[in-house]
């Protein structure tokens, strides 16, 4: 009878540990990283480059794709921006100009935006379940009065038989901001604008 009740504790503390992982909210800690070149336009001339999150919320969705669920997935924005700021520089610098935090009365500027980054459940069908993931990213450049605001979305669907862990939706999300990324900086009116 003893032997009983342990093992039914036993099963009860199994079962609350395994709900409990899996409404267990995460925080991504993202280090997205374009692959693409960039086009050459620049001379040296100094480009302000500021990144910002225009994002409502931190949080980008849910694990089980329900609105009420507690198992949340989060990117923080100061943890985030610093590296978005940090691939638009190197953006800029590989495209010739010397980019800059500073901003001076009619220096050139390129602003990069992160406007929207979602997670979604998408369609479920018999054992296998899938993600939808969005990043929409804003870059506007200004120079001499003139603007240029180009708007750049990735988009990914990702078919799981098994719930993505932590580490599966870092990489997921780590992949959608990358390719966001290589698009914004490949667009070629960007630096044509900078270097008038």
């Amino acid at each position: 009878m003893q032997r009983r009740h342990v093992l039914g504790a036993c099963a009860l503390l199994l079962a609350t540990g395994w709900l409990a992982g899996c409404a267990s909210p995460h925080y991504l800690q993202l280090d997205p990283q374009r692959t693409s070149p960039v086009p050459q336009s620049g001379s040296g001339q100094a480009v302000t480059v500021t990144a910002v999150d225009g994002r409502d919320s931190e949080v980008i969705g849910t694990r089980t794709g329900s609105a009420m669920s507690t198992a949340v997935i989060t990117v923080n924005a100061h943890e985030l921006v610093p590296r978005l700021q940090a691939e638009a520089e190197r953006a800029v610098r590989e495209m010739g100009f010397t980019p800059t935090t500073e901003r001076t009365e009619g220096r050139p500027s390129l602003t990069l935006t992160l406007d929207h980054l979602g997670y979604e459940r998408g369609e479920s069908r018999p054992v296998i379940d899938e993600a939808r993931l969005e990043a929409v990213l804003v870059a506007e450049a200004v120079n001499a009065g003139n603007t240029y605001t180009g708007t750049y979305t990735s988009r990914r669907t990702q078919s799981y038989a098994v719930r993505p862990g932590k580490e599966a939706n870092t990489r997921m999300v780590n992949e959608l901001l990358s390719d966001g990324l290589d698009r914004a900086f490949r667009d070629p009116e960007l630096g044509r604008l900078l270097a008038r």
